[in-house]
C-alpha cells in the first residue's frame, strides 16, 4: 500500500487518525453508505456493518491523560545541556543518550516491543492480530537544537506514546500493528544532516557511506560519537537501518511547527498537503586579507564583501520566482579572520533554499551559482566551493490520508486549514515508501 502521512498539532486528533487507519472509517458513517469501509475493515478486525455499537463505546471512550502527558514533556525537557526553560539536546551526547533511555523506558512500560538500529532510532511496536501485515506507524524526533523549546518533535513521541495508551486504555485491538518511531537526529545540529536518522531509514546510500568520514565542529567522526552512545558498533552497521520497501502501510507525524500562519488565524489543525523540498547549499569565497587601514579601497580584493553580496542575490532571485512558497535564508555567514581591524581573506556561507516546485527551486539555485561567479569575477576573489549538500524532493501527502485527517478534525469540531509545511521532518523521508 502506499505510505501516507501528516503532521498536526492535536493528540486527539492524531488518535482518531490512527484509529481510522487501523479500525473505523470515518467515525459513525454507515456501512451501506461509506465506500471506504471495506478499506477500513480490512485495517481492523472488525465488521464494521455489524458493529456500531462497537464504534460508538469506542470514540465515547477515548480519553487523553493530559496531566501525565504534560508531565512527561517537562520530565524530558530536563534533559538538556542549558537551564530551563530551553532545551539543548545534541546527538550522541551524554542528555540525549539519558533522553533516549526515557523514552524506551516509556515505550515498555506502555507494553510495546521495543528495539533499535545502529543509529539510534528507537521502534516501538504494539503487536496486531495479524502482525504479518505491514503496520501503522507514527512519531518523531527528541534532538532539540541550542536554547529551543520542549514541544518541537517531542510532541510527536511522547504524545504518540500516549496515544497508544488511550487506544489500550479504551479496549481497542488493532488488526495492523501500530509503531512508535523516535528518530534519531533530525535536527542537523551537531553534523549538519537534517532527518540523518529517517534519511538512512529510506535507504539513502550515500549518506551511509558519507558517514563513515564525517566529523563534527570538534573534529569527531560521527562513527567515534554513534560508538560512545552504543550505537554503530560494527563498520557496516549502517546499511543495516535501510528499511524494504513495504515496511510500513502508513505513517503520520503529530507535530507544533507549521509556523505562526495557525497562530494569527486562530485555526486548530493544520491539515499538511505537501512538505516543501529543501536544499543545502555551502559557498567558500577566498580573497586577499590585509590592515583595514592600510589597504586603499580601490585594491581589496575583499571575500566579506562578496558574501554579503550573494547573501542579497539569495534574497532577490527568491523573491523573483514569482512564488510565495519559495524561500531563501543564508544562516551561516562566518569571517576569517575575524578582527574588526583585518580585511575577510576568507568568507563561508551556507544557505538554505525550499519549494513545493522541485523545477523552481533548483532554478533558484543555479542563479546563485551564477551569481556566485559573477560576484568572484567582479570582486577579484576565488570561488573555492560551491556544494550542493542535499537537494531533496517535495512529498506529497494522499489524498486519503488528508480526508482522513479532515474526517478526525471534524468528528472533534477543530478548526483546520489545509496547507504546505515549509518546514521538514521526518515525514519527508517516510514519504518515500509510497
Amino acid at each position: 500500500m502506499s505510505l501516507r502521512f501528516c503532521n498536526s498539532h492535536s493528540l486527539y486528533h492524531l488518535l482518531l487518525v490512527l484509529v481510522i487507519f487501523c479500525s473505523i472509517s470515518t467515525i459513525y458513517a454507515e456501512a451501506n453508505e461509506d465506500p471506504t469501509i471495506r478499506t477500513m475493515e480490512a485495517f481492523s478486525g472488525y465488521p464494521i456493518h455489524e458493529s456500531n455499537s462497537f464504534v460508538t463505546n469506542l470514540a465515547s471512550s477515548l480519553s487523553v491523560d493530559t496531566e501525565t502527558l504534560q508531565k512527561r514533556i517537562d520530565e524530558l525537557s530536563t534533559f538538556s545541556d542549558t537551564p530551563a526553560p530551553s532545551v539543548t539536546r545534541v546527538l550522541y551526547t551524554e542528555n540525549d543518550v539519558l533522553a533516549r533511555s526515557y523514552i524506551k523506558n516509556l515505550m515498555g512500560l506502555s507494553g510495546l516491543s521495543v528495539r533499535e538500529d545502529a543509529v539510534g532510532n528507537i521502534f516501538g511496536r504494539w503487536i496486531g492480530n495479524e502482525a504479518e501485515l505491514a503496520p501503522v506507524a507514527t512519531g518523531s524526533h527528541i534532538d532539540a537544537i541550542p536554547y529551543s523549546g520542549k514541544y518541537d518533535g517531542v510532541v510527536g513521541v511522547l504524545g504518540a506514546i500516549e496515544a497508544i495508551n488511550v487506544l489500550k486504555r479504551s479496549g481497542f485491538k488493532p488488526r495492523r500493528s501500530l509503531e512508535v518511531i523516535m528518530f534519531t537526529s533530525e535536527e542537523p545540529t551537531r553534523y549538519g544532516i537534517s532527518c540523518l536518522g529517517s534519511r538512512l531509514l529510506a535507504g539513502i546510500e550515500s549518506l551511509a557511506k558519507d558517514l563513515t568520514s564525517t566529523v563534527d565542529g570538534q573534529n569527531i567522526s560521527f562513527l567515534d560519537a554513534a560508538r560512545s552512545a552504543g550505537y554503530a558498533k560494527e563498520p557496516n552497521d549502517l546499511s543495516s537501518v535501510f528499511l524494504k520497501k513495504g515496511s510500513y502501510s502508513a505513517f503520520v507525524e503529530l507535530h507544533i511547527e507549521q509556523g505562526p500562519i495557525l497562530e494569527e488565524e486562530g485555526t486548530s489543525i493544520g491539515i499538511v498537503t505537501a512538505i516543501a523540498a529543501p536544499a543545502s547549499i555551502k559557498v567558500d569565497f577566498e580573497g586577499n586579507g590585509g590592515h583595514a587601514g592600510a589597504v586603499l579601497m580601490p585594491n581589496r580584493n575583499d571575500a566579506g564583501l562578496a558574501a554579503a553580496e550573494l547573501a542579497l542575490a539569495v534574497e532577490k532571485h527568491v523573491l523573483e520566482s514569482g512564488s510565495i512558497d519559495t524561500v531563501g535564508t543564508v544562516g551561516i555567514l562566518e569571517l576569517h579572520p575575524g578582527a574588526i581591524n583585518s580585511i575577510p581573506s576568507k568568507s563561508h556561507l551556507e544557505i538554505d533554499t525550499r519549494d513545493i516546485d522541485e523545477k523552481r527551486r533548483n532554478s533558484v539555485i543555479e542563479k546563485i551559482h551564477q551569481s556566485a561567479i559573477t560576484i568572484a569575477k567582479n570582486r577579484g576573489v576565488t570561488l573555492s566551493e560551491f556544494k550542493i549538500v542535499n537537494q531533496d524532493p517535495p512529498a506529497l501527502s494522499e489524498k486519503s490520508i488528508i480526508e482522513a485527517v479532515e474526517a478526525a478534525s471534524k468528528e472533534l469540531n477543530l478548526t483546520h486549514k489545509f496547507m504546505i509545511s515549509r518546514a521538514y521532518h521526518d515525514s519527508l523521508f517516510m514519504a518515500r515508501y509510497r
